[in-house]
């Protein structure tokens, strides 16, 4: 199905309580470099790009808003970690037309929440997790796109040029309905079908990609341990897929198989990693 806009998966983000939580994974190990940061309604951001030009987005509770109105002060960051604690909270994706976009995901069954047109650089609407699969879904219409990397804050870990550096190759997100989510993610917003397959266990998987790094593997959460995981929500992301040069000298990290390692999420700030390794 051809849409009547492009979209492109521009990063996954997750919530953490301090900016600085996941520097010694993500940065110091992994070997992200810092892309961007900022502070908005209640909450401040900070991005890191992997090798293969993939973003992780970090977002953090700050005290007070940035003397927008109260009404527009976002706690949001507080209730969620509050409720569900640190771990993945949306993926975004880029439109070049963000009214043709609401419009397709209203066809794949999507009710837009909130809607902010207020910055004409960035115009956004969110679709709730109870909406979406079971991840916060963020589309942005971002008009005049601009890459500027600004000084990483202090502390933030200096690697050199010979450090390794992973990639962060796709997201894993389980789903209790792989139909529904193929409709939202590849129907809707023209996410095009890589790989489709089986695991193991027999939960079966399509995998999409955009133009762009960003991929995308939908999980069906049909069997054993995938449908635990997933418990009473309609999904929940399963993992980040890195690959990587040493795999083992991340922080948490055990063999799984012969060339992967895996971060349980009690290792990692709530999201589980699964990490492949390089080496030859």
């Amino acid at each position: 199905m051809t849409t009547p806009f492009t979209a492109r998966f521009d990063h996954v983000a997750l919530a953490l309580e301090r900016m600085t939580d996941g520097w010694p994974t993500f940065a110091d190990a992994l070997g992200g470099r810092y892309k961007d940061r900022g502070l908005a309604e209640g909450f401040s951001w900070l991005q890191l790009r992997f090798a293969n030009g993939f973003v992780l987005e970090t977002l953090h509770p700050e005290a007070d808003g940035v003397g927008l109105p109260v009404d527009h002060r976002g706690d949001f960051m507080r209730r969620f970690l509050d409720r569900r604690g640190p771990g993945p909270h949306h993926l975004t994706f880029t439109v070049s037309n963000l009214d043709a976009a609401m419009a397709a995901l209203e066809a794949a069954g999507l009710r837009p929440g909130p809607v902010d047109r207020r910055n004409p650089n960035w115009q956004e609407v969110l679709y709730g997790a109870d909406k979406a699969h079971g991840v916060v879904l963020q589309v942005v219409e971002q008009v005049d796109p601009f890459d500027v990397e600004p000084d990483p804050p202090e502390g933030f870990p200096q690697l050199g040029y010979d450090h390794p550096i992973a990639s962060l190759s796709r997201v894993v997100h389980a789903v209790r309905d792989l139909e529904g989510a193929v409709g939202v993610f590849r129907d809707a917003l023209g996410g095009k079908v890589l790989s489709t397959g089986a695991a193991v266990d027999g939960n079966h998987w399509v995998e999409l990609g955009w133009d762009g790094p960003g991929r995308l593997r939908l999980l069906e959460a049909g069997h054993a341990e995938i449908d635990t995981w997933v418990g009473d929500w309609t999904g929940r992301v399963r993992h980040l897929y890195f690959t990587f040069d040493d795999p083992g000298s991340v922080p948490g990290a055990h063999k799984v198989a012969e060339g992967r390692w895996a971060v349980d999420t009690d290792e990692s700030l709530g999201v589980r990693l699964v990490i492949a390794s390089t080496a030859r």
